[in-house]
C-alpha cells in the first residue's frame, strides 16, 4: 500500500515538474538564403567553391568563358583607333584650310590696297573674296563631320562599357560572407544566364520561426529577449538567447509539424527570433521557445 502511495506521489510530482518545463511556442531555424545564378552564357574554366565552404564576400565561385567577349572587346578597340584616326585627318583637314583662309585673307588686304592706289581690279578683289567664301564653306563642311565622328566614338565606348560589364559578370563573385549550402554545376559545363550556380547563406545568426496563439502573443513584444531551447549533445536541452525581430500580423492555421501547448488552437501567429549561432544550429533544425 505503502508502495503504491509513493508511486502516485513521484508521478505527481514528474507531471507537475513537466507541466512547468513545457515550452510557450515550438518552431524550426532558418537563415536567408541566397541563390547565385550566372551572367553570362559559356563554358564554367573554373570553380572555386565546395559544400560546406566558409567564404568571405568578394572571393572568386566560378569562372565562365570570356572569349566570345573579349573578341568582341578587341574589335570595337580597333573600331576606336579607326574613329581617332578619322578625326586627326580630319583636324588635319581643316587646319590646312584655315592657313588658307589666312593667307587669302591677307592677299584680300593686299589687293584692296592696291585697288585704292590704282594698282589693281575690282574683279581680282571679287575673285578672292569668292575663294575665301569657298574656303569659308569648305572649313564648316569639314567640322560638320566632327559631330558624326563623336557621336560614333561615343557609341563605341558605349559598346565598351558593355563588354566590360559582360567580362565582369563572368566572373562570379560570393555575394556575403557565409557558408556554401549546395552547388548546382562543375567545370566544364556549359551555361546560360540564368543557370543556378550555388546557394549560401550566413549562418552567424539564424532566425527561428516559432507559432504563438493569440493568447500567449499577448507576451511577446519585438526586441523581447527570450529563451531558445535545443537538443544537445547529452540528450538533453542547451538554452541559448534569442529576441524577437518580427511578428506576424494575421493568423494562419497551425502548422503539421508544430506543436503547441494548447493542443486545440487552430490558429496561430509566427513570430521571428533572432538567435547568435554557437556553431551547433542548424537550418530546419527544430527547437523550443520559452518567454519568461
Amino acid at each position: 500500500m505503502k508502495y503504491v502511495i509513493y508511486s502516485l506521489l513521484l508521478l505527481m510530482l514528474v507531471s507537475c515538474k513537466n507541466g512547468g518545463d513545457e515550452a510557450d511556442a515550438y518552431g524550426n531555424f532558418q537563415a536567408v538564403e541566397i541563390l547565385i545564378s550566372s551572367e553570362s552564357a559559356g563554358k564554367i574554366l573554373a570553380k572555386h567553391i565546395r559544400e560546406g565552404d566558409q567564404i568571405k564576400a568578394g572571393q572568386l565561385a566560378y569562372l565562365v568563358d570570356t572569349t566570345q567577349v573579349y573578341l568582341k572587346r578587341v574589335e570595337l578597340e580597333a573600331r576606336k583607333r579607326a574613329v581617332f584616326t578619322k578625326k586627326l585627318n580630319l583636324n588635319a583637314q581643316v587646319s590646312v584650310l584655315k592657313e588658307q583662309k589666312t593667307a587669302l585673307d591677307r592677299d584680300i588686304a593686299r589687293l584692296e590696297k592696291m585697288l585704292k592706289e590704282g594698282a589693281s581690279s575690282q574683279k581680282q578683289v571679287d575673285d578672292l573674296h569668292t575663294q575665301y567664301a569657298v574656303l569659308t564653306k569648305q572649313i564648316q563642311q569639314v567640322e560638320s563631320n566632327f559631330s558624326g565622328i563623336t557621336a560614333e566614338a561615343e557609341a563605341i565606348d558605349a559598346g565598351i562599357l558593355q563588354v566590360e560589364d559582360q567580362l565582369s559578370r563572368a566572373r562570379v563573385i560570393v555575394p556575403i560572407n557565409g557558408s556554401i549550402l549546395e552547388t548546382y554545376a562543375e567545370q566544364g559545363e556549359s551555361v546560360a544566364p540564368g543557370k543556378p550556380l550555388f546557394k549560401v547563406a550566413n549562418l552567424d545568426t539564424l532566425e527561428m520561426k516559432a507559432y504563438f496563439s493569440a493568447k500567449q502573443l499577448t507576451s511577446v513584444k519585438l526586441g523581447q529577449e527570450v529563451k531558445v531551447l535545443v537538443d544537445n549533445d547529452s540528450g538533453g536541452m542547451k538554452t541559448l538567447k534569442g529576441k524577437v525581430c518580427w511578428i506576424a500580423s494575421n493568423a494562419e492555421f497551425t502548422p503539421k509539424i508544430i506543436q503547441t501547448k494548447e493542443e486545440r488552437v487552430n490558429l496561430v501567429y509566427a513570430v521571428k527570433i533572432r538567435v547568435p549561432n554557437d556553431g551547433s544550429l542548424r537550418i530546419n533544425m527544430p527547437g523550443e521557445v520559452k518567454v519568461n
